[in-house]
């Protein structure tokens, strides 16, 4: 977990995949491969696992959407080992994640074929899940001098870093606030003062990492292996419920 120092760090279900993802990037660190590169390459990976998700290849599909994950934090890690951070990086991996996500979903619910609704909010609901994991967790990044590329509250375009354009960041950002902005909006409303001091420990982060994409990709490839498909979209409509759970333990951790 190389985004927080050492002596901060948590078990972070949603990390699985850093070993690998540090091999991948140590293996690219001298060549012309960029993060946006590996980026690309999770994009096409998810794009696989969308595939065999429709066609009923449950196993192949576990495999691309664990890979996915894995390449997810492969781009950063390179980015930090190259020590070529970038806000347009960082906006153009989320965008493509909750794009991959949706299209995640949307093929799921076609082979379901259930109700749109548990669709459009249980979609809603894993989105605001991994919202609520990436707010403490950048809290906790900013506060305890770890990487800062997130910011706590988006609620501007970021001022281009060396090597990046800001014709970029700023298209970037504004998709970013497009497809982000209403789960921002609410978990910022439950507690928009949170980043004044962060005493979360790291048994409720590693609770709360239980909310990050990395974990719900392989909650959903183990759940696709074994063949309980149609419990999905349930699973993550009900889980959302657990996000006020949290919220709710993480009040006695902050000190106003």
């Amino acid at each position: 977990m190389s985004k927080l120092p050492k002596e901060h760090r948590f078990i972070d279900f949603s990390d699985y995949g850093r070993p690998l993802a540090r091999l991948i990037a140590n293996s690219l660190k001298n060549t012309s491969f960029t993060p946006i590169h590996v980026t690309i390459s999770f994009i096409i990976s998810g794009l696989f696992g969308v595939f065999f998700i429709l066609k009923g290849y449950y196993w192949y599909a576990a495999f691309f959407l664990i890979l996915k994950s894995i390449l997810d934090a492969a781009d950063g890690e390179l980015a930090r080992i190259k020590k070529q951070p970038s806000y347009t990086g960082r906006y153009f991996d989320s965008i493509s994640d909750i794009i991959l996500n949706a299209l995640i979903f949307i093929s799921i619910w076609l082979v379901v074929n259930t109700n749109v609704w548990i669709l459009v909010f249980s979609f809603f609901g894993l989105q605001l899940q991994g919202t609520l994991y990436n707010y403490y967790y950048t809290i906790l990044r900013n506060k305890l001098n770890g990487d800062k590329t997130s910011r706590i509250f988006e609620d501007k375009a970021p001022i281009a870093l060396e090597g990046e354009k800001q014709n970029n960041v700023n298209t970037c950002f504004f998709i970013y606030k497009f497809l982000y902005g209403t789960f921002d909006k609410i978990i910022y409303k439950l507690d928009k003062n949170a980043q004044i001091d962060c005493k979360i420990p790291n048994w409720l982060m590693t609770c709360i990492s239980t909310f990050g994409l990395g974990f719900q990709l392989l909650f959903i490839s183990a759940i696709l292996v074994i063949g309980f498909i149609d419990f999905i979209l349930y699973f993550f409509l009900i889980y959302t419920v657990f996000c006020l759970y949290f919220y709710r333990d993480t009040q006695r951790f902050f000190i106003r």
